[in-house]
């Protein structure tokens, strides 16, 4: 089973900048896709970016394009969310999955982390 691990979340003020990371406990064997999501309370859970660990396709929600920047660390088995120019809309939990291609759908990941919280005030 493969165990992921968020960090980097906290509280800041819009306009600031944060980096989430996502350690993934060993090799993600047949799976190729490694993503970010965020769930705000009250709201669906949307996709945020993902990237192939093959070959580095990657892929932004429009919403945070131009803002965010996703890249991996294969030696480290770590995935970063670089979060510049913060918003109070970017407020939610933001949690990594890993999954068999790079989707921008959640139900096609299989392994979930517990999250880490990412708040944005005025």
């Amino acid at each position: 089973q493969v165990q992921l691990v968020e960090s980097g979340g906290g509280l800041v003020q819009a306009g600031d900048s944060l980096r989430l990371s996502c350690a993934v406990s060993r090799r993600t064997f047949g799976r190729d896709g490694l993503a970010w999501f965020r769930h705000a309370p009250g709201k669906e859970r949307d996709f945020v970016a993902t990237i192939s660990l093959s070959g580095g396709r990657i892929r932004y929600a429009d919403s945070v394009k131009g803002r965010f920047t996703i890249s991996r660390d294969i030696a480290k088995n770590t995935v970063y969310l670089q979060m510049n120019s913060l918003k109070p809309g970017d407020r939610a939990g933001y949690y990594c999955a890993v999954g068999p291609v790079p989707t921008t759908t959640a139900r096609d990941y299989t392994d979930w982390g517990q999250g880490t919280q990412v708040t944005v005030s005025t």
